[in-house]
């Protein structure tokens, strides 16, 4: 994926000097061996490395002060094999800005009933100890995870490979660059947002070019590498005929690869991790980008239509999420509904720019009438989505916080749409359609979002936990009532946060 750099979880040992030099040493061995353990056995995204056993305040602190320096460590896990008075962690963790989880685990899975003594006791005493890290975590309210298990089982293994997608996203985050062509779409309000909040809160940054200084790096590429990208397209997808070499609307797709690779330039020199353009302002293309962004979406790069720079994040978010795994992530929109009772649902689109990542097969290229923007016909991808659960988050600037919503779904099958001719996915809403279209509105979620079969809620909670942000979620268990007095009570929590950690 464009732009993901590499990145580490340091895995750190919490101690004291109390208990002597041999059973320190029995605490390192048995900490290395899970380090180990996990990063051989565990099937983890990123790399484990272990840090030497933490025993007193001073070395607590070079941990957190050498952590916030190093690039590659994305966070860490924190486990308290003995008793690790937690006073000696404060200013580290005061100190510390990466995100971090605490893993409650021991290192035998089951006691030694018929031998156990007190030596075994004083060696084996995590539950005492990460009670006493719970304890100082929760008063200084820092945000993190907590997963308790043995750390042999699978289930603690996807829980901390779901926290390590979130903070490697995050990190993806932290000094970000978007860009944007052009404004909102004109009189659009969910679209909108504090770019500079953002950035203070979020990490990444959103400054805006002019279209034409996309259509001047367009003319200074040459027509031969604009010829083998349309080329390219041939051999990739199914192409319709006319669009084909010697097809009498080839040029277009000439057109279509020259975008791209415009695009494609003008990304890599500004280090941007996404873009959003916007139909009403075209002035000097011949046509709204279709297939090339559909394609920059592909290599990794987030995108929101229509001037949405929050969902342009939030797409490159949940793609580093999914990075190792399908890579189905889109940016998306809840174009129209179906409304057959007890067979309700939603079918999802966009003018143009679907990620062929969530596509069902390999997608057609073909060329339509857009309807909109009043340019010559676009080039687009046009396929139905993979089956099976996803999800559609969204970002919203909320005045005072943002505010990321949640909505888990179910794609499925779908009769053929023969004169539709855009991508699409059709999906039904967990946990009702009625539910959860109320609770979306309620929340005042956008109409564009993120769809991904990738990610799951647990990221996105691990994610809103290291920004500091608002996560609400509408699944099976939502009802309307219950949804809807979290939100009042969010108002208040959210408001009065920073105050409360005084």
């Amino acid at each position: 994926m464009i732009g993901l750099k590499p990145l580490k979880i340091w895995f750190v040992c919490g101690s004291q000097h109390l208990y002597g030099p041999e059973t320190l040493a029995e605490v390192d061995r048995q900490f290395n061996t899970i380090a180990a353990t996990l990063s051989k056995e565990g099937g983890l995204p990123l790399e484990i490395v272990p840090q030497p056993v933490i025993k007193s305040p001073a070395e607590a602190t070079d941990l957190a002060v050498r952590a916030n320096a190093d690039p590659e460590c994305g966070g860490l896990i924190l486990w308290m094999h003995t008793f690790s008075p937690s006073k000696m962690w404060i200013r580290a963790l005061s100190l510390l800005n990466k995100p971090f989880m605490h893993l409650h685990t021991q290192f035998a899975r089951e006691l030694p009933w018929d031998t156990i003594d007190m030596d075994y006791m004083n060696l084996n005493q995590a539950a005492h100890g990460d009670r006493e890290a719970g304890f100082i975590h929760t008063r200084m309210r820092l945000g993190r995870k907590v997963v308790a298990g043995h750390w042999t089982d699978s289930e603690v293994h996807a829980r901390i490979d779901a926290w390590m997608r979130a903070a490697r996203a995050w990190d993806d985050w932290q000094g970000a660059r978007f860009c944007r062509f052009g404004d909102n779409m004109r009189e659009v309000a969910v679209t909108e947002g504090d770019k500079v909040a953002a950035e203070m809160k979020l990490g990444f940054s959103v400054n805006g070019y002019g279209i034409m200084d996309l259509v001047d790096v367009m003319a200074t590429l040459s027509d031969s590498d604009v010829a083998d990208l349309a080329a390219s397209y041939e051999r990739e997808y199914n192409v319709v005929d006319v669009l084909k070499r010697g097809g009498d609307r080839h040029d277009s797709l000439l057109n279509a690869a020259r975008q791209e690779l415009g695009l494609k330039t003008f990304m890599e020199a500004g280090g941007f991790k996404g873009f959003t353009d916007t139909f009403e302002d075209l002035h000097g293309m011949e046509t709204l980008p279709g297939m090339a962004t559909q394609r920059m979406m592909g290599a990794g790069y987030g995108f929101a239509g229509e001037g949405d720079w929050k969902t342009v994040a939030l797409v490159r978010a949940l793609k580093v999420m999914g990075h190792g795994m399908s890579g189905a992530t889109s940016f998306m929109e809840d174009y129209t509904y179906h409304m057959a009772p007890g067979h309700e649902q939603v079918l999802g689109s966009h003018m143009l720019e679907i990620c062929p990542s969530i596509a069902d097969g390999k997608p057609n290229i073909e060329i339509h009438p857009l309807g909109i923007g009043g340019k010559a016909d676009p080039v687009r991808m046009v396929f139905n989505a993979k089956l099976g659960p996803a999800l559609n988050a969204s970002l919203m600037d909320m005045g005072n916080r943002f505010r990321l919503l949640v909505n888990e779904v179910t794609s499925v099958e779908h009769p053929d749409l023969p004169k539709l001719p855009v991508a699409r996915a059709v999906w039904e809403c967990k946990p009702d359609f009625k539910t959860a279209l109320a609770a979306w509105i309620l929340a005042g979620g956008a109409h564009h979002t993120a769809y991904s079969n990738d990610v799951t809620t647990e990221m996105l909670d691990d994610f809103a936990t290291m920004a500091g942000i608002e996560l609400a979620v509408i699944n099976d268990d939502t009802t309307l009532d219950r949804f809807k007095q979290d939100l009042r009570n969010n108002e208040i929590y959210w408001h009065l946060g920073l105050g409360i950690k005084a």
